[in-house]
Order: structure tokens, then C-alpha cells, then sequence
């Protein structure tokens, strides 16, 4: 024990100069740029970059982890993840969601947010960001190496990507989830230029689509489930502007309460009855979770400039407007 105290020491010490460092923000113009031509020089280049980047981030957010406000390092979801977060990644969002509720369920009962809650959301903020950041960068640099990618397809970017084909799949998708957890569904009417095209990354896409047509179907679904009157499809529209691409979600669910809007991007904040439990065996994505949906797609929206905002009537419905920028150039947000 006492010999591993030095290494012990000097990890920390090497994570805390690592930490100190600098981001290098990247952009979705200069990955599509760097990426058209995959040379040999070029993939190595990329290779060097994300040896000396990856470090950076990762002790950022291996910093941030030892120090999260309010005891949420100890809670036992957190403690797990940090010792599993070498072997298995892909747990990572759903894990920290139980970590922050466990946290809700002991020492925020009551329906407002909490004196110093900001910190949490901050945090969760930089911490879901970088994720996403490092996803993308090392998911980009691999898909480089692709010796057949499809036409148009520049490591994850699609340079034809069209919004209303990965709205489809996203509905189709979201609707077999209702149908398993309600027996029926609405229907999804999705309007818009079917032939407009534009680079994005369709993951990216899927995910933040995904999300919103579950909560709209859900809502609508809940709302008129023991209802006579019929029932009210959800309806998806693309627009291309010149400075975004604009997507909106658009349901009759009944609305979300005035005062509750404040709340609906914090992590705090969930409509779902019964959490699912991510310790017991798995069944697939469920139409309400931790309340995490809609602020982590907002930091997708936003990681490439864009936004998502939510605008809802109670009594009537809500309508998501999905801002993804058309620059191309805005670099992605650095905690």
C-alpha cells in the first residue's frame, strides 16, 4: 500500500497539469474540410490531434468528478461510474441521471429547485458537453478510416443529410415505443421540402428528434388516451432558413404549466411516475425517464451553434423548435 502511494500521487498530479490545459474547440465546417481529403498525412495529423486533446479533456472532466457539489461524488450510481467509466461508456447518461436523482430523492423534496442547484446543472452541463465532444472527436477520427464510406459522408457528417428522412425513422422509431408502452400510438404527419438536403450528423439528428417526438407522443397519448374525441396527430415541420435549418415539433398534449417551464432544461426535473432502474435488467428506452431527454439535446443542438427551445399552451399543446445552424463554422461550446 504505502509503494502505490506515490503513483497514486503523481497520477493526481499528472490529471490536475492535463486539466489545466486548454481546449481546442473544433468546428463542423473544419472536420468536413480536414475529412474530404483523407490522405495518409491527413489521418495522422488527426491521429496527433486527439492524442494530445483527449488527455485534456478527459482530466477536466476527471477533475470535475471529484469535486461535484451538494456530495454527488458519493453517491453510490456516481461512485460506480467512475469505476466502471474505463471499461464501459455507453452507461454513462443514464448512470449520472440516477446519481443526480438518488441526490433529488434525499435532499430536495420539495418541487423547487434548490438553493446552489445552478452548480449541479453547470456542471452536468460541462460534463455532458465534453462527452459529447469526445464522442464526436474520436468517432469522427475512426470513421476517416472507413475504406468504402457511403457518397457524401465525411467520417460522421453527412454533406446530404436530409431532415426529413432521419425525421421518419426518428417517428417510426418513437412510435414503436409508444405502441409497446400504451398499445396504440398517434400519427405523425411530417411536412416540408422532401428533396432539401444539408451537412449534419445524422446520429446527432436522430437523437435530438427522437427525443422530441417521444415526449409529444407521449403527451398527446396520455392526454386523450380514455378520451372519445379523436386524436390529434403530432406534427413535425422542416424549414431551411438562411442561417438555420429549423425543425418543429408541434403537439395538442395539453401544454406544460407556466411555472413549470423554468424547469423543464434543468436535471432536476422529470414527469415520469416510476424511474426505470438501471441496476435491474434492461427494457429498452422507455417514453419518460430521468428528465434528462430535453437538456442533453438541447447540448447537441447547441454543440454545432445551434439551439432547442420549447414553447408550450397549457390547455392545448407544446410546440419544440429545434435550431440547427447553417454556419457551419461555430465551434463547438468549451466548458
Amino acid at each position: 500500500m504505502m509503494a502505490s502511494e506515490p503513483v497514486a500521487r503523481a497520477v493526481a498530479e499528472e490529471v490536475g497539469r492535463w486539466g489545466s490545459m486548454k481546449q481546442t474547440g473544433v468546428s463542423l465546417r473544419y472536420m468536413m474540410e480536414f475529412g474530404s481529403v483523407p490522405t495518409d498525412r491527413n489521418l495522422l495529423l488527426s491521429a496527433q490531434f486527439l492524442h494530445k486533446e483527449l488527455p485534456i479533456r478527459i482530466a477536466r472532466r476527471a477533475l470535475d468528478l471529484e469535486s461535484l457539489p451538494f456530495g454527488l461524488s458519493a453517491k453510490p450510481a456516481i461512485l460506480k461510474m467512475i469505476k466502471m467509466i474505463k471499461v464501459r461508456h455507453n452507461n454513462v447518461v443514464p448512470t449520472m441521471a440516477l446519481g443526480v436523482q438518488q441526490l433529488k430523492n434525499e435532499q430536495f423534496s420539495s418541487r423547487k429547485l434548490p438553493p446552489g442547484f445552478d452548480e449541479i446543472h453547470e456542471f452536468l452541463d460541462r460534463f455532458y458537453m465534453s462527452r459529447i465532444g469526445i464522442r464526436m472527436l474520436i468517432g469522427q477520427h475512426v470513421a476517416l478510416h472507413d475504406p468504402e464510406p457511403e457518397p457524401g459522408v465525411i467520417g460522421l457528417i453527412n454533406t446530404k443529410l436530409s431532415p426529413i428522412q432521419v425525421a421518419q425513422i426518428a417517428s417510426e422509431d418513437a412510435r414503436s415505443i409508444c405502441m409497446r408502452e400504451y398499445g396504440s400510438a398517434p400519427d405523425i404527419n411530417i411536412y416540408g421540402d422532401r428533396n432539401f438536403t444539408f451537412p449534419y450528423v445524422a446520429s446527432h439528428l436522430h437523437l435530438m428528434l427522437f427525443e422530441l417526438v417521444k415526449n409529444s407522443l407521449r403527451a398527446v397519448q396520455e392526454r386523450y388516451m380514455d378520451s372519445d374525441k379523436d386524436v390529434p396527430p403530432v406534427r413535425i415541420i422542416v424549414a431551411d432558413g438562411t442561417e438555420d435549418v429549423t425543425i418543429k415539433v408541434s403537439d395538442e398534449g395539453g401544454g406544460i404549466r407556466r411555472s413549470g417551464l423554468p424547469r423543464i432544461f434543468t436535471y432536476l426535473y422529470s414527469t415520469a411516475k416510476n424511474l426505470p432502474d438501471i441496476e435491474g435488467p434492461s427494457e429498452g428506452v422507455t417514453m419518460a425517464g430521468y428528465g434528462f431527454g430535453l437538456p442533453v439535446s438541447r447540448l447537441y443542438a447547441q454543440y454545432f451553434g445551434g439551439d432547442l427551445q420549447i414553447i408550450s399552451m397549457e390547455g392545448y399543446g407544446t410546440d419544440a423548435y429545434l435550431h440547427l445552424s447553417r454556419l457551419g463554422d461555430s465551434e463547438e461550446p468549451l466548458p
